[in-house]
């Protein structure tokens, strides 16, 4: 942290930085006075409720005088900070209206503490705490310039010096006087400094925050904007080596140019589902909510299975495990079904040929669980806990040498934790492996 005992801000920030201070000396002012005001009338209260032979009040007469004085001007301070502040919400602009009157406030409280000092005893040495008091909370509440700061502490000496005259103290007194009140003058400046220092080194580190946030989100358009633009522009020449191999599927080809077209094709089938996840990804990335709907959550995972039983070959492979009969989510039709697709192409990924992959549906109290379950290969456990980190390094070829973009997973997240749920995973490595996802049921 960078101290400021004799110094401002860098032109920078100094603008920006006062105005930040002042909102927040308007708002103590607001705070101060109201909590002078009551702790005045609770004094004020128990002045007439004590009998005075107990209080001894009429010994004091000064505290009554000056506790009515406290009434009466507080709350001209707690209204007028009141309106400044309104005034700077409009603006969004310190003014030197402002700082004049959390200059005037701090003086006033200072000298409240200083007089009730004085009307203790006529040696405030031997009764500094309501002087001190007030010193330590305008240092730690209110900023104020080093200049401030300065006329600040020559206008409490100066009041202090005619108190002291006004109370008849002889030269000694005086003098230890003096050198007591500069002690503490000095204390006052050592701490209202460092607390200007502290308080600026916090401002410096929100501003530099929401400068990095700024450039962070404008990078995160640029890449999105980019990752989208070419993986779409990639799907045209990938679309024409698909269809230039099914051409040449058509003419009389002998077994080499066959598995030569197959490879092509299969390809192809990889490098889509790359450019779909990188899109996904785009989209997940610049969209910060989603519609969803009710649904009952059985039919949907039934029909999932039912197109991987068609599409996919996997007959045998999938099946569908439900312990309720009807349970509803609210969920987004386009994203979700993509969760549970990942999961199970994942799971049969790494699976052998007749290793069954189970989806499992039951609720627990007001929460929905689904499990995905295979008999794989299983993770191996260092990678567990980067799983769903994006482009971690956790992605694996599958057994029959699928490839991973290594993004696949965290997509899943993103869209669990958009429908307001969790996934985890538990894996045994060469065992297998169990994807959990937990959803909010709805009525």
């Amino acid at each position: 942290m960078d101290t400021h005992f004799f110094s401002k801000l860098p032109a920078r920030y100094a603008n920006a930085y006062r105005n930040y201070y002042t909102y927040q000396n308007l708002l103590g002012v607001r705070t101060a006075s109201f909590i002078f005001l009551i702790l005045n009338l609770i004094l004020r209260v128990l002045y007439h409720i004590f009998p005075e032979s107990l209080t001894k009040a009429q010994n004091f007469p000064e505290f009554s005088f000056t506790n009515w004085i406290y009434i009466i001007v507080t709350p001209f301070f707690y209204l007028a900070s009141h309106l400044l502040i309104n005034t700077f919400q409009a603006t969004k602009k310190g003014t030197a209206v402002m700082a004049l009157f959390v200059f005037s406030f701090s003086l006033y409280i200072i000298i409240c503490g200083m007089y009730s000092s004085f009307i203790a005893t006529a040696d405030p040495s031997n009764a500094l705490t309501l002087y001190l008091l007030a010193l330590s909370m305008v240092s730690v509440l209110f900023v104020f310039e080093y200049y401030e700061t300065v006329v600040l502490l020559m206008s409490i000496e100066l009041l202090f010096t005619i108190l002291l005259f006004h109370a008849q103290a002889d030269a000694t007194e005086m003098t230890y006087n003096q050198m007591i009140s500069m002690i503490l003058a000095a204390g006052f400046f050592l701490t209202s400094r460092y607390f200007f220092s502290y308080k600026a080194s916090y401002y410096l580190q929100i501003v530099e925050i929401r400068e990095k946030n700024t450039v962070i989100e404008k990078a995160n358009i640029f890449k999105n904007q980019v990752l989208g633009t070419v993986a779409h522009d990639l799907r045209n020449p990938i679309a024409a080596v698909e269809s230039l191999a099914m051409m040449m599927e058509l003419e009389d080809i002998d077994e080499d140019t066959q598995d030569n077209l197959n490879m092509m094709r299969e390809s192809c089938v990889k490098a889509r589902t790359i450019i779909d996840d990188l899109l996904e990804a785009a989209r997940n990335d610049g969209e910060a909510d989603f519609d969803t709907r009710r649904t009952e959550l059985n039919q949907m995972l039934q029909g999932i299975v039912n197109i991987w039983h068609i599409h996919q070959k996997c007959k045998n492979n999938v099946v569908l495990m439900s312990d309720i009969k009807a349970v509803h989510v609210m969920i987004n039709h386009e994203k979700f079904p993509r969760v549970i697709d990942n999961l199970m192409s994942n799971a049969l990924k790494f699976s052998k040929e007749n290793d069954k992959v189970e989806i499992h549906l039951n609720r627990i109290k007001e929460r929905v669980i689904i499990k995905v379950i295979d008999h794989g290969l299983g993770i191996p456990k260092e990678m567990l806990p980067k799983i769903f980190d994006r482009f971690s390094g956790a992605g694996r070829t599958g057994l029959n040498g699928e490839q991973s973009t290594g993004i696949g997973l965290s997509i899943v997240k993103q869209i669990v934790e958009s429908h307001n749920g969790k996934i985890y995973v538990q894996s045994i490595e060469g065992q297998g492996s169990m994807f959990t996802i937990e959803l909010p049921q709805v009525e």
